[in-house]
């Protein structure tokens, strides 16, 4: 296939539909066939496909690359390793990984080298494709299943241990940080991965207010993104079954 030359797309918004040039760096030649099939006919431009042991794994995410989709399942370490050498050639690259499964220390590695999404090869192609757009509007995405996995696989210590796995202690610790019961409840949905769209569906208001909880969220509970208040509050919050989204 003949390289496009393309270029960055600064201000992807979902409405106008431009062309997102994406590289696609997967060791299995099957992945990356049926991600092709998948994203052909969607913005989502394919403008190389490479595979992360392969002689050009430092060199395909050129400038003009907006969107790089990696594979993970294996050779985590030079994953690892085109991350950063990719983010500090293109910071404002949005980056997903792609694999079977996570576990706790490679995402929170992976985030803080630039990944900004984490998807399931099972994930729907047409979740796939939102996901995709959500992070090229600026969001992290974890998929709740994911996250739930995560949290049963993370080691017992904590920065700040719980003082009983009661939910009393809980909501009582939550009060120090000042959260209105309205942020309480929007946190629970960021614990469970939902996009801000759906959890204004769920309480009837616009997505604007959602975004402007989630800004005060991350302000009272101290942290830098959605991904990270996820993790926070899939520590602190009551383990229940969650609530309900209808998607």
């Amino acid at each position: 296939m003949t390289a496009q030359t393309l270029t960055l797309v600064q201000n992807y918004t979902s409405q106008s539909d431009p062309a997102v040039p994406t590289a696609l760096i997967c060791d299995s030649f099957l992945l990356r066939s049926g991600l092709q099939h998948i994203l052909r006919d969607t913005p989502f431009v394919i403008a190389e496909a490479a595979s992360v042991t392969g002689p050009k794994r430092l060199q395909y995410c050129a400038l003009n690359t907006a969107l790089m989709i990696i594979e993970t399942t294996q050779n985590s370490g030079r994953v690892l390793e085109v991350i950063r050498q990719v983010k500090e050639r293109s910071p404002e690259m949005r980056i997903v990984a792609l694999a079977d499964q996570f576990d706790l220390g490679f995402v929170r590695t992976a985030h803080q080298a630039g990944v900004t999404g984490f998807c399931l090869t099972a994930t729907a192609p047409d979740v796939l494709i939102k996901s995709l757009e959500l992070v090229m509007l600026g969001e992290s995405i974890v998929p709740s299943v994911v996250l739930r996995s995560l949290m049963d696989a993370a080691p017992q210590r904590q920065e700040q241990p719980l003082q009983d796995n009661t939910a009393e202690p809980q909501l009582s610790d939550l009060k120090s940080y000042k959260l209105s019961a309205r942020e309480t409840e929007v946190l629970s949905y960021l614990k469970e991965g939902t996009p801000n769209k759906v959890i204004a569906r769920q309480f009837d208001i616009t997505e604007a207010t959602i975004k402007v909880h989630v800004k005060a969220i991350l302000r009272k509970i101290g942290v830098a993104n959605r991904t990270q208040a996820a993790m926070w509050a899939s520590e602190r919050l009551p383990r229940q079954d969650g609530p309900s989204v209808n998607k």
